[in-house]
């Protein structure tokens, strides 16, 4: 699974409005969704491609946590974290080594420091030994 990083902050600049970044033209965010069509449509092709998804916004999440045996919810985002989820793609792939130049495709070469997480899904318990 290659996961894909931001922050509300990103989520703003994507909707145009001014904040931490600069706002995002819509052309801007028009050629970012046609840069992730097109590659997710090369892993389609190649037979790669599992599936991806973007997620909403964090102002939208919801985190769930037990107090005393009781749910507490708290609605985000959250001033504890900068970055959370924000898509994620899964490959089925040969070995890791592809799965991380998958990933290196998903990585904007314009954000200095953006990077992205590639992590195996567990098929078994034994594979959760170190």
């Amino acid at each position: 699974m290659i996961m894909l990083y931001g922050s509300q902050q990103d989520y703003d600049a994507m909707a145009g409005r001014p904040g931490d970044k600069p706002p995002m033209s819509p052309e801007d965010l028009a050629a970012m969704h046609e840069h992730m069509g097109r590659y997710h449509q090369a892993l389609v092709d190649s037979g790669e491609l599992v599936d991806a998804q973007g997620l909403t916004a964090p102002v939208h999440a919801r985190r769930v946590r037990l107090k005393g045996g009781a749910p507490v919810v708290t609605d985000g985002p959250y001033p504890e974290t900068q970055e959370v989820l924000v898509g994620y793609t899964v490959v089925d792939v040969v070995g890791i080594d592809r799965a991380v130049e998958i990933a290196a495709g998903l990585v904007n070469p314009a954000a200095e420091g953006e990077y992205v997480d590639v992590r195996p899904i567990v098929d078994s318990v034994e594979e959760l030994s170190l």
